[in-house]
């Protein structure tokens, strides 16, 4: 299973680092069955992360013909909406952290909505996202009709975009697989690994990191629940 991660600009680096971790460790411990990447849509590059100007380098161009799982991350800054915080608030020359939204919806003038269609319309990938990332999916409009969460700011806007938001740590669509909020990105790494080489695989993860996976993964299988 070769998983890669997405970097963009402004990207949230725990989105990013908590799955990589997991899931480079699951792949020492199943003999090399799972490898993963840092990727980003213009290729090799030190790309700058949300938080304090945080960089890590993607090794490598984004592309789903060579990836089994093709990871997307949230973005880190201001939460709420541009103009929430009056501008003289900020001494002069300051360095203002961008809201998260803008850092989203920026994503859409690249090139990684192309990949990440691509990537969606190929049985063979499962997508996955940890936070934002959902959103970023779905402002792409590769989300219509389908299950999917993120983190609990954002979800009447994952809704506003076509898709079916659920209020779930982890959500299981088949080919789709979201997390909420950031730390819930180490709670899918240990799903997708639970899906890959396996259960034995995934709970040595969880017990060499010291955490327990929260909640029940959603999936819509099964009937649904009767009123409560």
């Amino acid at each position: 299973m070769h998983v890669q991660i997405v970097l963009f600009d402004g990207f949230d680096p725990l989105d990013v680092v908590a799955p990589y971790e997991v899931l480079y460790a699951g792949g020492t411990a199943s003999d090399g069955a799972v490898t993963v990447e840092l990727v980003s849509a213009e290729g090799p590059r030190e790309v700058v992360g949300g938080t304090g100007g945080l960089a890590l380098r993607a090794t490598a161009a984004l592309d789903p013909e060579r990836a089994d799982v093709v990871l997307v991350p949230g973005a880190s800054g201001r939460v709420g909406e541009p103009g929430e915080v009056p501008e003289e608030e900020a001494g002069a020359g300051e360095r203002r952290d961008e809201f998260v939204p803008v850092l989203l919806a920026r994503t859409l003038t690249t090139g990684l909505p192309a990949l990440l269609k691509r990537a969606m319309d190929d049985p063979e990938v499962t997508v996955a996202a940890v936070c934002g990332g959902s959103l970023v999916l779905a402002m792409a409009g590769l989300l219509e009709g389908r299950h999917a969460t993120t983190h609990h700011l954002g979800l009447d806007m994952l809704d506003a975009t076509g898709a079916r938001a659920i209020r779930a740590r982890v959500v299981d669509d088949g080919d789709l697989i979201t997390g909420a909020g950031v730390t819930s990105g180490l709670d899918l790494g240990l799903y997708l690994l639970e899906r890959g080489p396996g259960p034995r695989i995934a709970h040595a993860i969880e017990e060499l990191f010291a955490h327990e996976r929260r909640g029940t993964v959603w999936s819509a299988r099964g009937p649904a629940p009767a009123a409560l």
